[in-house]
């Protein structure tokens, strides 16, 4: 058994072929038999083999030289796979070569293998091949919590550079920006604050987390700020990245009804840039009542009007009307039947009180937002609903019915165009749903300091970028980016140990995985080498659940 280790020129460039062989006679003629293509291992790993390989050879024969020995290894289909999407993406280029940026890569990978905390990252490296295919030494969850202090001083410069290798040929124009919120447990965090509380989880402190990304939804950068920062207090500084950071002249800042209004227009005018939002409800009718827009031009086709240099493009959604009607009756019913309720109860008890009754059907009807047209009225000993139809059909006017404003010349951008780049606030929304409830699940954040809380945001949002562009090379294949993971993470390697040498065979991939494989356009290794370093925990989990039971008795 030798390493084949060559190099050769095709179209002015050189490449090196790194081969594990065996050789024997057949007949007389020399033979050989690839055992594994080592082309992808590092030059540190390739010299290792060859140095196991002459002490191997060194090796008596009658000492069992020829025997060798199989096991069960490692997975490695999931974290090989998600190591060459981050080559491609230039993610490993940013980070560079360092122990820490290993590390980091290492928790990026086990947020889109197994969520959790450090801890559960330390020991989630025992059943993958992490250490051999990042060419890792051994490690506890303290090198981790040093990584994310790294990572977090590193945040800007490397998002700088996955930009510039991104938008090489062509800066974007269009930049998608939104917020949300995560709620904690506990009091610790640096950051923690009470605020508006989107998942609606009262009493719990929270975080506020700003994410910018280009015209498809790919994420450009994310930042942390304190739970209770207003969402339009997190636009300036993201204008300023883009001005000041990412060096972009011509922009056009996308963002909802709630994140652009008069205060960050005249932020993005300083910087010449420009926007694209949405208007609210009462800033509706106030153009209907200036006579800019008439109940009458709401139709299912996209429409505009420009006036005073503002283009304001409209539409109504039919669909969209017939939710909120349906939510709007559905209320309604709601409030009839406590209505019935209380008048059978007021039948039946003859000291209850009709008054009493009529306050909490009228709090009800205001919890509802029904109350502007609903008369909630009292004869004899009974309750009664009326609907005012006149109030009901004025409410019902702009229902289904949105417009969206931007200051962009009708030469620069059509009117479809500003309407389907607002729509694509959606891309952000669904890379919130991912990182926060489903795949990558960003809760809980297990850390205190406002540092390794930034770091640890910043890690999801890696991970969200891997699994940005596995749903797109997986589009047309029946499983979902969580099970596509799943079934690459079923493909073990085999460890072959000879005496003075041992490699990882990678066997040939079932059918699914092959596809999964192939639509990525990845593919595995014969074998990776074997380095024996292992992840250490600090925290044991026998000896802590001694002292629990200790503690419980």
């Amino acid at each position: 058994m030798f390493i084949d280790d060559s190099t050769y020129s095709s179209k002015g460039k050189t490449y090196r072929r790194v081969l594990l062989r065996n050789s024997y006679r057949v007949d007389g003629v020399v033979k050989h038999d690839t055992i594994a293509n080592l082309s992808n291992c590092s030059s540190e790993d390739v010299a290792h083999l060859k140095k196991s390989l002459k002490l191997a050879k060194q090796h008596s024969l009658n000492q069992g030289g020829g025997e060798f020995e199989l096991k069960q290894g490692p997975s490695v289909g999931a974290v090989w796979t998600f190591h060459q999407i981050a080559k491609e993406m230039s993610l490993v280029e940013a980070l560079g070569d360092s122990r820490d940026a290993k590390l980091v890569l290492w928790m990026v990978y086990a947020r889109l293998l197994g969520r959790g905390s450090r801890l559960s990252a330390t020991r989630l490296m025992d059943s993958h091949a992490g250490c051999d295919i990042l060419n890792l030494d051994s490690f506890n969850e303290d090198h981790l919590y040093d990584a994310m202090d790294w990572l977090e001083k590193e945040q800007a410069a490397i998002e700088n550079k996955l930009f510039q290798a991104k938008y090489q040929q062509e800066v974007p124009v269009f930049y998608l920006y939104d917020v949300t919120s995560s709620y904690l447990e506990g009091m610790q965090n640096e950051l923690g604050e009470f605020g508006y509380n989107r998942d609606g989880k009262k009493g719990k402190q929270q975080l506020v987390i700003g994410l910018m990304t280009d015209g498809t939804g790919w994420p450009i950068c994310i930042e942390v700020f304190d739970g209770n920062t207003n969402d339009t207090k997190t636009v300036k500084s993201q204008i300023k990245k883009i001005a000041d950071r990412f060096g972009v002249k011509e922009v056009t800042f996308v963002g909802d009804r709630g994140m652009i209004k008069r205060a960050q227009i005249e932020d993005l005018k300083d910087e010449e840039f420009h926007y694209i939002t949405a208007i609210t409800k009462t800033e509706i009718e106030t153009l209907i009542k200036k006579n800019v827009l008439s109940f009458s031009l709401f139709d299912t086709t996209i429409a505009e009007i420009d006036t005073d240099g503002i283009r304001y493009v409209f539409r109504k959604n039919p669909q969209r009307a017939q939710e909120i009607e349906d939510s709007r009756q559905s209320r309604f019913d709601y409030l009839m039947n406590l209505c019935n309720k209380k008048n059978a109860y007021l039948k039946t008890d003859r000291q209850a009180k009709a008054d009493t009754a009529k306050r909490e059907i009228e709090k009800t009807a205001k919890r509802l937002k029904i109350h502007e047209w609903v008369e909630i009225r009292i004869q004899e000993r009974s309750v009664t609903i009326s609907v005012d139809e006149q109030k009901k059909k004025k409410q019902m006017a702009l229902d289904g019915c949105y417009v969206l404003k931007t200051d962009r010349k009708k030469s620069e951008i059509t009117t479809k165009e500003i309407h389907d780049r607002y729509k694509s606030l959606a891309e952000v929304e669904w890379a919130f749903r991912t990182m926060k409830t489903t795949l990558l699940e960003m809760r809980g954040i297990f850390v205190r300091k406002a540092t390794r809380t930034k770091a640890h945001m910043f890690i999801v949002m890696l991970s969200y970028m891997i699994a940005y562009k596995l749903r797109r090379h997986w589009h047309d294949v029946e499983v979902t980016v969580d099970e596509g993971i799943h079934e690459l993470g079923s493909v073990h390697a085999i460890e072959v140990h000879f005496p003075g040498l041992s490699y990882q065979k990678i066997p040939e991939p079932r059918p699914l995985i092959r596809s999964l494989l192939e639509k990525a356009k990845i593919t595995l290794p014969d074998a990776i080498p074997c380095r024996g370093a292992r992840a250490l925990t600090r925290k044991k989990l026998v000896s802590e659940r001694k002292k629990f039971k200790t503690r419980t008795l």
